[in-house]
């Protein structure tokens, strides 16, 4: 884990230097206008500590991260912590209500392709989970905001007062990893049906229903798990459009606000927070195997 976000650290602070533009000159052209002269973008570099070599302000801001200092925004001046944990909420809210969309229209649609393989239920099933995949997130969530909120009037277009307002991101973000856990748990599903306890199950007489429920599903959740584990991941990521799209006050809105305005520090402590978040739900996923499996057992030889 430490390892992990060590490079993503180093990744993301040489990102960050190698964007196009000097983030002295946009920070002073925002802050003091068109007047900002030469000496004024150089106060403004020194203030920052832009004029320090690159090394030096990789070592400054790391230290300071694991003092639990994430450094002050360009732009605000806020501490970036204050600023990320103020947004932070209302994505954790987006990405796990996404999940339960998700794994709520996943799991019950691959269980059902895999118990009628080949059938019409199955064909139309994979076909959604296919357009869903292809469907970009942007698009989707436009198409929602037209139908629901712009014709049918039923939710609001933008805003987080209410759980209203959640319903529309978080089908816009959870129909797209639901196509590829429905798609995953179909096939895992299948794979567990061809094994012998099955067989066995049936033999003595065992309901479709129990044998599906109680011996195959908690074996074929292994693997879905796991990609669960990653597709979190890529909610917060994907979060970044949805929450523009349907001006979401969390973390993905602040991101994309900070990369127009070249806000090193915000943009270096929103990705690391993202990989931090990353590492520690598939840490989650790969304790959760000796729950799903008893033949797993993490023990120390």
């Amino acid at each position: 884990m430490f390892l992990i976000l060590l490079c993503v650290s180093i990744i993301t602070f040489s990102m960050m230097h190698l964007v196009p533009g000097d983030a002295a000159e946009i920070i002073a052209e925002k802050k003091y206008g068109e007047e900002a002269t030469a000496q004024t973008v150089e106060r403004v570099r020194k203030e920052l500590g832009l004029d320090r070599p690159v090394f030096s302000q990789y070592f400054y801001w790391l230290s300071g991260i694991l003092r639990g200092d994430f450094g002050d925004s360009f732009r605000t001046g806020r501490p970036v912590l204050h600023e990320i944990m103020a947004r932070l909420p209302a994505t954790a809210m987006l990405a796990l209500a996404a999940m339960l969309v998700s794994l709520a229209i996943a799991i019950p649609v691959g269980v059902v392709s895999a118990v009628k393989q080949y059938s019409w239920i199955d064909s139309i099933s994979m076909a959604g989970a296919m357009l869903g995949v292809s469907m970009p997130n942007f698009w989707l969530g436009l198409l929602l905001i037209m139908a629901f909120s712009l014709h049918f009037k039923w939710f609001p277009v933008y805003g987080y007062e209410s759980l209203k307002h959640l319903v529309l991101p978080a089908v816009t973000l959870g129909t797209g990893i639901a196509a590829v856990t429905a798609r995953l748990t179909r096939s895992s599903i299948l794979e567990v049906l061809k094994q012998d306890y099955i067989r066995t199950a049936h033999a003595k007489g065992l309901a479709e229903r129990t044998v599906i429920n109680k011996h195959a599903l908690k074996n074929a959740l292994i693997p879905v798990t796991t990609v669960v584990g990653l597709q979190f991941g890529s909610l917060l990521e994907g979060a970044v459009v949805t929450e523009v799209v349907f001006a979401w006050p969390g973390m993905g809105r602040l991101l994309v606000d900070s990369i127009f305005a070249r806000d090193f520090p915000v943009i270096q402590g929103c990705v690391f927070v993202i990989a931090i978040i990353y590492v520690l739900v598939n840490m989650l996923v790969d304790l959760s195997y000796a729950w799903l499996d008893p033949k797993i057992r993490y023990e120390a030889k």
